[in-house]
């Protein structure tokens, strides 16, 4: 409802009922049981390519939380406008009646989206201490929906963030992507930062306040594959790497994201410099460092940002497999058999092409093995 309110794409639709789990399984063919206990029930509605699947939640209240994630009980039946008040941020407590077209707007959230300001529902504190993943929400919507976050509603985020620590950190994960992937991230990690989340749940991210507006620029301005990189720049690559698996991020994710670290500071644009630094990388991840050296936001990352441009529109080699010359027609050219020999020869073949692509030729890589066996 929100996001149709705001003109924006709608992913999906969440669909709140009085009618109960049980009742809603009856009623349709294929359901999903997500959670019961709790009064969701997925529906798949459609067939084949077209099938969506529609979160189905009965009319509930909370029971008290004691984990900082779920409430311990859920009473069903209860009126349209509770279910709404347990809601995170005024700006999702909204409902649309689709047979009476009518909205139920009980906290005032079109006035919020309007006024393009996030607020929670109630008790701010109270909301955010219920379930830790709330005070992520609401920087992320911060971001997302590029909104501000009224007074009350930002000073609750310190005191949830005991209930924070309690959440899963894949949970936290989606979040943080779901926030480097708006259309100014800024906007939620300066919150996120000033209030402590940032601290708690990516200290390597660590970047000292005269250095800060320029990173929330870099990432800003940097494409969503790269952001995670642009992020975490400062870090050493253990650290990051570190951080990846404490939040469960995957492994190519994780390797992608190293890979780009240890290019993100490159100031030196000469191309031999710059070609070795892509070969470090691999042949797949070069050309995501172009955009992350052109955003960085200074001269250097610029030119060397040209210079691997210039590096990969040629096609200049980066691995021993785009070289000239393979190991099978080393051995037959030198008449050498298989062994470590080949590659030695190889790799010398690579440092030499890093150093200058002109000498990636048959004759002039077999004079550079010829001379790396024999040393």
């Amino acid at each position: 409802v929100r996001d149709a309110l705001l003109d924006r794409p709608v992913g999906d639709w969440d669909v709140a009922t009085s009618a109960r789990p049980k009742q809603v399984v009856a009623l349709f063919p294929r359901t999903i049981p997500t959670g019961l206990a709790h009064g969701t029930v997925t529906v798949l509605a459609g067939r084949g390519a077209d099938r969506q699947p529609i979160e189905v939640t009965t009319y509930r209240g909370d029971g008290v939380y004691l984990d900082g994630r779920r409430p311990t009980s859920v009473v069903f039946g209860v009126p349209l406008d509770e279910d709404l008040a347990r809601r995170d941020l005024v700006v999702n407590a909204i409902a649309y009646d689709p047979v009476r077209r009518e909205l139920r707007d009980p906290f005032g959230g079109q006035a919020d989206l309007a006024a393009r300001l996030l607020r929670a529902v109630g008790d701010p504190i109270a909301r955010f201490t219920e379930d830790g993943l709330r005070v992520m929400r609401a920087v992320r919507f911060a971001a997302t929906l590029d909104f501000a976050v009224d007074a009350a509603t930002e000073a609750a985020i310190a005191p949830a963030l005991p209930s924070l620590a309690k959440v899963s950190r894949e949970r936290v994960k989606v979040e943080l992507d779901k926030l480097l992937a708006a259309p100014r991230p800024s906007v939620g990690l300066v919150l996120a930062r000033r209030t402590g989340i940032l601290a708690q749940v990516l200290p390597e991210a660590t970047v000292d306040d005269a250095a800060w507006p320029g990173r929330c620029a870099w990432i800003d301005a940097a494409p969503v594959a790269v952001r995670w990189a642009a992020l975490l720049a400062d870090a050493a690559p253990a650290a990051v790497d570190a951080a990846l698996r404490r939040l469960k991020g995957a492994n190519d994710e994780r390797d992608r994201v190293v890979k780009l670290v240890r290019l993100a500071g490159l100031t030196e644009p000469t191309p031999a410099v710059v070609r070795r630094a892509l070969a470090a990388a691999g042949r797949a991840i070069a050309p995501m460092a172009v955009p992350l050296w052109a955003c960085r936001g200074d001269a250097a990352g610029a030119a060397v940002a040209d210079v691997a441009a210039a590096i990969l529109e040629r096609g200049d080699p980066l691995a021993i497999g785009e070289l000239a010359v393979t190991g099978a027609s080393l051995m037959a050219d030198l008449g050498l058999a298989p062994g470590p020999a080949i590659g030695r020869a190889l790799a010398a073949g690579l440092d030499a092409v890093l150093d200058d692509p002109t000498r990636n030729t048959p004759a002039e890589l077999a004079a550079i093995a010829r001379a790396a066996i024999a040393g």
